[in-house]
C-alpha cells in the first residue's frame, strides 16, 4: 500500500464514497436551474486546456509504442488528441434536461477503431460493478469534481473482470481500442475496449 498519512487516506476513502453515491446521470441531464454552473465548470475546462500545450494534435510518428503479445503496434494516445472536440448543450425533451452532445474532431474521428495506450489517473467510479474511468486529472481536478470536461475522462472496459481492486489517484497506462460514443448518454464520450494494464 501506497505511503500516505492516516487523513489522507482517510480523505480518499470519502472521496470515492462520495463519488460512488453520486447521480451519474445528473452529469449528463443537468437541469435547467444547473445550466449556470454546467457552464462555469466549462470554462474552468477550457481554461485549463488554454493554458497547457496543446501541440501536436496528432500522434508523433516518432511517439513511443507498445508491443501488444500479437505483434500489433500500440501507439500513444494523448490527452491533447481527445480534447479535439467540441459540445452543444442538447435538450432532451422526454428526459426535460440538457447534456453536452459531443462533435469529435479529424484527429480524434481519426482514431476511432485503433489500438492505443493512453495514462492517466484511476478513477473508481463503482468497484463492484467493476466501473473505472481514467482521467487526465488526479480526483480533485476531474471531470466528476467539475474541474475538467468530459473529453478529460475515459471509460476502461476490460475484456473481463478488472484484474484487480484499484485505488483514486493511481497513476497507470493501459492499452486498447479507442471506441466514441456521441448518442448514449449514460455512457462516456471515450470508451477503451479491451482495457489491459501495462506498465512502461
Amino acid at each position: 500500500m501506497k505511503r500516505r498519512s492516516f487523513l489522507t487516506f482517510v480523505f480518499s476513502a470519502l472521496a470515492l464514497f462520495a463519488v460512488s453515491m453520486m447521480d451519474w446521470s445528473s452529469m449528463c441531464h443537468p437541469s435547467h436551474a444547473a445550466q449556470a454552473t454546467q457552464d462555469q465548470i466549462r470554462h474552468v475546462g477550457e481554461a485549463k486546456l488554454a493554458s497547457l500545450d496543446l501541440s501536436p494534435l496528432f500522434v508523433s510518428p516518432d511517439a513511443p509504442k507498445i508491443r501488444a503479445q500479437a505483434g500489433e503496434e500500440f501507439e500513444e494516445l494523448t490527452w491533447q488528441i481527445l480534447s479535439d472536440v467540441e459540445f452543444t448543450d442538447v435538450y432532451l425533451e422526454e428526459l426535460d434536461a440538457y447534456y453536452w452532445m459531443p462533435k469529435f474532431g479529424e484527429s480524434v474521428v481519426a482514431s476511432e477503431g485503433k489500438a492505443f495506450y493512453i495514462t492517466g489517473y484511476m478513477i473508481p467510479v463503482d468497484v463492484d460493478e467493476d466501473f473505472y474511468v481514467l482521467s487526465r486529472y488526479p480526483f480533485a481536478n476531474c471531470f466528476f469534481c467539475g474541474g475538467a470536461g468530459p473529453e478529460s475522462v475515459i471509460d476502461l472496459r476490460f475484456p473481463d473482470k478488472s484484474e484487480r481492486a484499484y485505488q483514486t489517484d493511481d497513476r497507470l497506462t493501459f492499452k486498447g481500442t479507442l471506441r466514441l460514443n456521441s448518442d448514449d448518454v449514460y455512457q462516456m464520450n471515450y470508451i477503451l475496449e479491451g482495457a489491459v494494464e501495462h506498465e512502461i
